[in-house]
């Protein structure tokens, strides 16, 4: 609609306040609570009209009007060339075009042509008579709009004949309308990223930015003013280059070129493939494609050409660029490392550095790789684990003592006791068989061996000798019979023979 004009009031205190107070047009918009184009309007037609501060005495409203908005001539008006406005509404969508570059284009090529106001007001006038999908003006490759359709179109299980509905995903382009349509098994994130990579795909290039619905897969917090996006689209964002500018909540407005496109999708492929039954997903899109080349191609009333033909020359030149390689899914996850310093993602413990105990980490899983950032900074990376309830643990990521703890196994224990003497590899051949699981006799081994830095290999060697004889299996007893001196009165007490073995000889074991 054309802008309505302000009271007479009004402009003789935006001529008071540039004059008198000395204000910028800024701030007299500002202050005034209107857009700095209509004060600097205001201002240039009281140039044109000689007007400045004070005003005439006896200058009324009526008579302040008409020197400001002079009517023109009819017998002017019929002889004056009419701008040609489909030119008018495609060149405004070029960067840097505007409505006074145009107008002064336009007066250049007729000298004796209508003035700025009436360009503008009849410019509006002719928009409101034109498609709804024309109200709108776009720059060349700015924007696209997405949304999903609230009609959805049924593909059937060839076995069971279950139908799956499915939901359609469109695009549009904001300056050529170029439309893009696909269906899509949900509205979940995974779906919702992988339209995104095909919508750049099929554009050959990459939107300035990108205007989404408050949908859960893009919006985390729909904040009117500061709505929080999900850190994978934001991430897809990054990596395509463009960003995302969420629409207000319940504004449909802000997105009313996708409302139309979504409107015309339903109505030019839904409708058209409702009596078609699809037994796959990908026979389906192939259907969809060859609607929506046959869309793209038809020629828009009141433009004169097609919306292929309009980003052709609009929006594809001023694309970004498409990345090397495609977008990767990846899904984030928030954590806090535990006190063994592993994060749970899917039922499976990854490891990380330990000094990050209790510290929130991001984890982002892409494919068949799990990596772990701290505050931006990548700490850990893993394949991805097939099993649940398992720990993937990567030895540079455990303290010192850890580490070691971590490399012993029954034979390399036992090879270490081998070193001191047999008695000691005997002592713990005997410890770990005891135990019913052998690494819950790893513990009382390494003790041993710590008592052997303290006593010496060889009084070590002879309690652990003495220990196998009273059956023994506890550092605390090796430890007594060092602390106590039990080692030195050991003596071999194997005898040279066999001893006697008779039904009335109980024998020493009868004893312990």
């Amino acid at each position: 609609m054309p802008t309505q004009r302000l009271s007479m009031r009004r402009i003789r205190e935006v001529l008071r306040l540039r004059h008198v107070q000395g204000l910028t047009e800024r701030v007299i918009a500002r202050t005034l609570g209107i857009s700095n184009g209509v004060v600097h309007g205001y201002l240039r037609r009281a140039r044109l009209a000689g007007l400045s501060w004070p005003l005439p005495d006896g200058l009324d409203d009526d008579a302040l009007e008409l020197l400001l908005f002079p009517a023109p001539s009819s017998a002017q008006t019929d002889r004056r060339p009419v701008p040609d406005w489909v030119y008018v509404e495609k060149e405004l969508r070029r960067r840097g075009v505007t409505r006074v570059l145009l107008w002064e284009e336009y007066r250049a090529a007729h000298p004796d042509g209508f003035g700025y106001t009436w360009f503008c007001t009849t410019y509006e006038a002719w928009k409101g008579r034109v498609r709804p999908t024309m109200r709108q003006t776009h720059r060349g490759g700015e924007k696209v709009f997405v949304d999903f359709a609230g009609d959805t179109i049924d593909v059937f299980d060839p076995l069971t004949g279950q139908a799956h509905p499915m939901k359609l995903f469109v695009a549009a382009m904001g300056a050529s309308n170029y439309t893009y349509a696909e269906a899509c098994a949900s509205e979940s994130l995974p779906d919702w990223i992988a339209v995104h990579a095909n919508l750049f795909a099929f554009l050959g290039g990459v939107p300035k930015f990108v205007i989404c619905d408050n949908l859960k897969a893009a919006v985390t917090n729909p904040d009117r003013y500061d709505p929080g996006l999900n850190r994978t689209y934001a991430e897809m964002a990054g990596h395509y280059g463009t960003a995302i500018l969420a629409a207000r909540p319940r504004r449909p407005k802000d997105k009313a070129k996708v409302e139309v496109a979504v409107q015309i999708a339903q109505r030019w492929i839904l409708a058209r493939l409702r009596n078609h039954r699809f037994f796959a997903l990908a026979e389906l899109n192939r259907a969809i494609r060859s609607l929506v080349v046959e869309l793209n191609a038809r020629q828009m009333r009141g433009f004169g050409s097609s919306r292929a033909e309009l980003f052709a020359e609009i929006d594809r030149p001023r694309l970004g660029a498409l990345p090397d390689e495609p977008y990767v899914f990846a899904r984030w996850k928030r954590c806090r490392v535990a006190p063994d310093y592993h994060v749970e993602v899917d039922g499976h413990w990854y490891s990380v550095p330990y000094r990050l105990i209790r510290e929130l980490v991001d984890v982002r899983l892409a494919g068949a790789t799990v990596e772990i950032f701290h505050k931006g900074q990548r700490v850990a990376s893993h394949a991805r684990a097939p099993n649940r309830r398992g720990h993937t643990t990567v030895a540079e990521h455990m303290p010192s003592a850890h580490r070691r703890h971590g490399q012993w196994t029954p034979r390399g224990l036992i090879a270490a006791g081998e070193r001191i003497g047999p008695s000691v590899a005997a002592f713990f051949e005997a410890v770990i068989a005891d135990r019913p699981h052998p690494e819950q006799g790893f513990r009382t081994c390494l003790g041993i061996l710590s008592l052997a830095r303290s006593y010496g290999d060889t009084r070590v060697e002879a309690a652990c000798r003495r220990g196998l004889l009273i059956k023994a299996r506890s550092v605390a007893s090796i430890r007594s019979i060092l602390k106590n001196g039990l080692d030195r009165a050991v003596v071999d007490e194997t005898p040279d023979h066999e001893p006697l073995r008779h039904g009335n000889i109980r024998g020493q074991g009868y004893f312990h």
